[in-house]
């Protein structure tokens, strides 16, 4: 039997296409492709939203806010557990005791151009300034440049005000209380003068209180009342008391609750802390404590 005959490779690739135009090869089966998924729009309202609160994230002001509250929830803290007579007052950045309903502060030149009425308005809780002791002169010829802006704008703004002198015990206690007395022309409804004694400036505490004395008279002398005296709570002790007891006192005692002066010590006026903010007034300044009601601080005051 003779052998099968090999076709060859171009017949077998021409019945293949013979085969697929004639409908005997099977058809290609087509993929349907998938849909699409359309993107959904972002609603405008959320964008608006997005949009302010990444204002409100960038702004300073948010930021300010955050330290703000930070600063009250220290002070809170810090609040615990301590006398509730003695809290923090975080408009005016300091604590504050609560047993005393006149408040106010001193000034001179140190705390610049001070607008008197954003000084007058501002308050927290019941605690507003009420008075107001302002430096005038120190020592024979030194006048504190702000003094007759503040004796002036002062009183404009409704505080009561009285002015000081910066007593240098060296020199001539009679010739300081000439000069303070050509500088502060005193009226009815001010304050008492307030003579400002610190240091012995080198002299014996014999020299510094007869100066002191000559001082002292000549003022009450001329005025018709009795002058304060201002001094630090260490001071007064080692060097004041038991010498000038008739006389008003103003004592400096810092970051305390209260003032312990010592028993018998009829002091007027406290000068508890020298770092108050203020609106109005671009430093820190002294807060001081009248101690008694309106009615006994009116009768302070220069009739």
């Amino acid at each position: 039997m003779p052998p099968p005959i090999k076709k060859k490779p171009t017949e077998l690739l021409k019945r293949a296409t013979a085969a697929k135009t004639s409908g005997t090869a099977k058809p290609a089966v087509r993929r349907k492709k998938a849909p699409v998924k359309k993107k959904r729009a972002m609603p405008l309202q959320f964008k608006m939203l997005i949009a302010a609160l990444l204002l409100i994230l960038f702004s300073p002001l948010y930021y300010g806010y955050v330290l703000k509250l930070f600063s009250s929830s220290v002070s809170w803290i810090k609040d615990i557990g301590g006398d509730p007579n003695y809290r923090t007052y975080k408009s005016y950045a300091i604590r504050i005791p609560k047993n005393f309903s006149i408040h106010g502060i001193d000034v001179s030149s140190y705390q610049g151009k001070i607008d008197w009425k954003k000084v007058k308005v501002m308050k927290e809780d019941s605690v507003h300034v009420t008075f107001a002791f302002i430096k005038a002169t120190e020592g024979i010829s030194n006048v504190d440049p702000y003094f007759q802006r503040n004796w002036r704008e002062a009183p404009k703004a409704g505080i009561v005000c009285g002015a000081y002198h910066y007593f240098i015990p060296r020199k001539s206690g009679l010739w300081q209380a000439r000069f303070f007395l050509q500088t502060v022309k005193f009226e009815e409804g001010d304050l008492p003068p307030v003579i400002d004694v610190e240091d012995l400036s080198g002299q014996s505490p014999e020299k510094m209180r007869k100066e002191l004395t000559d001082f002292i008279s000549h003022v009450e002398k001329k005025t018709g009342v009795k002058p304060i005296i201002y001094s630090g709570l260490v001071f007064y002790k080692d060097y004041l008391k038991g010498h000038f007891d008739g006389y008003p006192l103003w004592i400096a005692h810092y970051y305390q609750a209260e003032l312990k002066a010592g028993v018998g010590t009829k002091w007027h006026f406290w000068q508890h802390s020298d770092r108050a903010r203020i609106t109005g007034i671009s430093h820190v300044v002294d807060f001081n404590a009248f101690k008694g009601d309106s009615l006994a601080f009116q009768q302070m005051l220069i009739k």
